[in-house]
């Protein structure tokens, strides 16, 4: 049993009895955080559904992530995680959406944005929180299964 999958299933404990659904808004992650939480039995309860949007073109048709800010800011970073979550939770019945957005490499890093860098944004209750995480160029496998641990993490924190 992996780590991801202990954590997942208090994740799935703990909105169950809060009686609380949840959307997530995936890019660098690829759909790991919704796999791993579905891979929890009586998940059905909480996991509303999963917006995997690794293109900047999908951010912007199904969450409505406005092109602008992803010129401004890039297609990692606060802003842009925030925006996905929010477009994630108007699109959804949900109380609580998780997004994620970085590079998970080989490639695609700068001196600015290096291979590693993940933003991930939670909104609940009205709240937004956003934690920024460098990895380093660790590998991209390892780099998504950190985010998505990190994603769960965020969600068991509310």
């Amino acid at each position: 049993m992996n780590n991801n999958y202990i954590v997942a299933k208090k994740v799935v404990n703990k909105l169950s009895n809060l009686n609380l659904m949840l959307v997530s808004a995936e890019s660098c992650t690829g759909g790991q955080i919704a796999s791993t939480i579905i891979d929890v039995p009586g998940s059905s309860r909480v996991f509303d559904r999963g917006f995997v949007t690794y293109h900047n073109n999908s951010k912007i048709d199904l969450l409505g992530v406005p092109k602008e800010l992803i010129e401004v800011k890039g297609a990692v970073s606060e802003e842009v995680a925030i925006s996905m979550a929010q477009g994630a939770i108007k699109k959804s019945k949900s109380s609580i959406a998780i997004a994620c957005t970085g590079i998970a490499g080989p490639s695609g890093g700068n001196q600015d944005k290096p291979v590693g860098l993940v933003f991930i944004a939670l909104i609940y209750d009205k709240k937004i929180v956003c934690i920024k995480k460098n990895y380093g160029n660790i590998g991209r496998s390892l780099i998504r299964k950190l985010s998505t641990k990190s994603a769960l993490n965020l969600i068991l924190d509310i």
